[in-house]
């Protein structure tokens, strides 16, 4: 699989093959199968579109969940994380290193959503043990986009 045509589509997802294949020198035909292949094969996932909900009137709360759980027998983690991901104000869900062992990024309308969310559903579940509470504040940089104003392009001088 061509890693290049995976990388195009990470940055712009509307890329068209064409641009696609005059970006990375391959065949059109190559694309197209390479993206047929990793569509197939779950390497491409979905195509996704990064919003700036800051500049709407529908402003929506974002939430990281740091969430200390209790390992289950024979399945570790997994279940428990299964479990939180199939909640629909779970956006991404990670097992990570330090204090806590789950990484819970959620969005909903509200501050009391989250809370809702974190006393009804992740303090309810027999693993969790504890959970830590971070809210986004404003969001400066999202998925390699920057939200506010334009990225100064930064040159060397050039020299003689």
């Amino acid at each position: 699989m061509k890693r290049e045509v995976l990388e195009v589509l990470e940055k712009d997802a509307k890329a068209t093959q064409k641009q696609i294949a005059a970006m990375t020198g391959l065949p059109v035909a190559q694309v197209r199968a390479t993206i047929e292949e990793a569509e197939k094969n779950r390497v491409i996932l979905k195509y996704k579109t990064v919003i700036n909900w800051d500049k709407l009137e529908d402003e929506r709360v974002r939430a990281l969940i740091e969430v200390k759980i209790q390992p289950e027998k024979d399945v570790g983690f997994d279940a428990i994380a299964e479990r939180i991901y199939r909640f629909p104000e779970a956006v991404s869900v990670y097992l990570v290193s330090g204090a806590y062992d789950l990484a819970v990024f959620v969005m909903a309308r509200s501050k009391h959503d989250v809370a809702k969310f974190v006393s009804d559903k992740l303090a309810a579940l027999e693993s969790v043990q504890g959970t830590l509470t971070h809210f986004f504040l404003k969001a400066y940089k999202e998925d390699g986009e920057v939200l506010e104003g334009h990225e100064k392009v930064r040159r060397e001088p050039l020299t003689l």
